[in-house]
């Protein structure tokens, strides 16, 4: 399992952006595909976005796509979640997640979590 440490959560206006940072421990960071997943008050989590090991693959919720671009920094260890054109629905915490090698929309494949970052989104 990896350490994940999400940061760059917040307050926003609707139509506002954010950005997510998502920090590794892991030296081998390079061989974990990563997702983003997200769990509002009294929902379950949902995916939001995954990429694969190399970042030459990404995969998007309907709800985010053309909104949400998620990317990755092997060098630093970091994948982030960059937010645009957000809406009050956004609101929730986000985590992002890691996995070893094969990158998958489905949360209970993955086996490393980070603590969670609030996003909230004001009309």
């Amino acid at each position: 399992q990896v350490q994940l440490v999400e940061s760059g959560g917040g307050l926003v206006q609707a139509g506002g952006s954010l950005r997510l940072s998502c920090a590794a421990s892991e030296r081998t960071f390079s061989t974990y595909a990563m997702g983003w997943f997200r769990q509002a008050p009294g929902k379950e989590r949902e995916f939001v976005a995954a990429i694969t090991r190399s970042g030459g693959i990404t995969s998007y919720a309907d709800s985010v796509k053309g909104r949400f671009t998620i990317s990755r920094d092997n060098a630093k260890n970091t994948v982030y979640l960059q937010m645009n054109s957000l809406k009050p629905e956004d609101t929730a915490v986000y985590y992002c997640a890691g996995r070893k090698f094969v990158y998958s929309e489905d949360a209970g494949s993955y086996d490393s979590w980070g603590q969670g970052t609030q996003v909230t989104v004001s009309s």
